[in-house]
């Protein structure tokens, strides 16, 4: 007769079977065969959705895990609305996922997290509104791929590095080139820079002390004789 509702609960009062109202915390007292009540938490629930296999729109089957964090706003209707919320929305968030994956490419599936996240948050938000459930976050825990796609990825990944490095090398040619071509112009308005050039070539090849530095004009045996020694 006499019952104790905590303060994170509230009891929804049944009068021969019909709806008479909804108990705040504290002491309430409920006359035996007469009425009957039924506490709701309302504190926030925690739901782990099951793994979900889902063939995406180009047709990649994955399996996806989410959490659903949800709250009883309205207690009345989560008693007299749906048999069992905590049940139902489970199912729910898990039909959503498998529909809202299933209609996205994998690339997007893999990149579009936050996107994915709102989009599951908002649909299930609504299904469960007319329950007296609020869905506060869904959040996506896990996509797990075939093995077969983790190759094709790495694959794809390491292509991608590779035409990263190509066009990196073929700008840095490029700039190369121009720098190489406004010093051949500097050189022809400036001729003895270039002999500056030639002495500090000359002065850093004398720095190794494992060649022979021949100046002057001399034919090419003459110059390969006398680098080896040869008289």
């Amino acid at each position: 007769m006499i019952h104790i509702v905590k303060e994170y609960e509230k009891c929804v009062i049944f009068r021969l079977g019909k709806f008479k109202r909804v108990a705040a915390p504290g002491l309430v007292i409920i006359p035996p065969l007469l009425e009957t009540g039924v506490k709701i938490d309302m504190r926030t629930f925690t739901i782990n959705v099951p793994k979900q296999d889902v063939i995406t729109k180009d047709n990649v089957t994955i399996k996806v895990d989410a959490m659903v964090y949800y709250n009883v706003t309205d207690p009345k209707k989560a008693v007299i609305a749906v048999h069992d919320f905590c049940s139902a929305t489970t199912t729910l968030a898990q039909t959503i996922l498998r529909d809202v994956l299933g209609n996205m490419e994998l690339d997007d599936a893999l990149t579009k997290r936050e996107q994915i996240n709102a989009e599951l948050k908002e649909l299930l938000d609504k299904g469960t509104d007319p329950w007296g459930i609020c869905v506060s976050a869904v959040t996506i825990s896990d996509i797990s791929l075939p093995d077969t796609m983790l190759r094709a990825i790495a694959k794809q990944a390491e292509a991608e590095r590779e035409k990263r490095a190509r066009i990196i090398l073929a700008e840095g040619e490029e700039i190369s080139a121009k720098k190489m071509m406004e010093a051949a112009e500097l050189y022809e308005k400036i001729p003895v820079a270039i002999r500056l050039r030639e002495l500090q070539t000359l002065s850093e090849i004398a720095r190794e002390k494992n060649m022979v530095i021949i100046e002057g004009k001399t034919d090419i045996a003459s110059a390969i004789a006398l680098s080896k020694g040869i008289k």
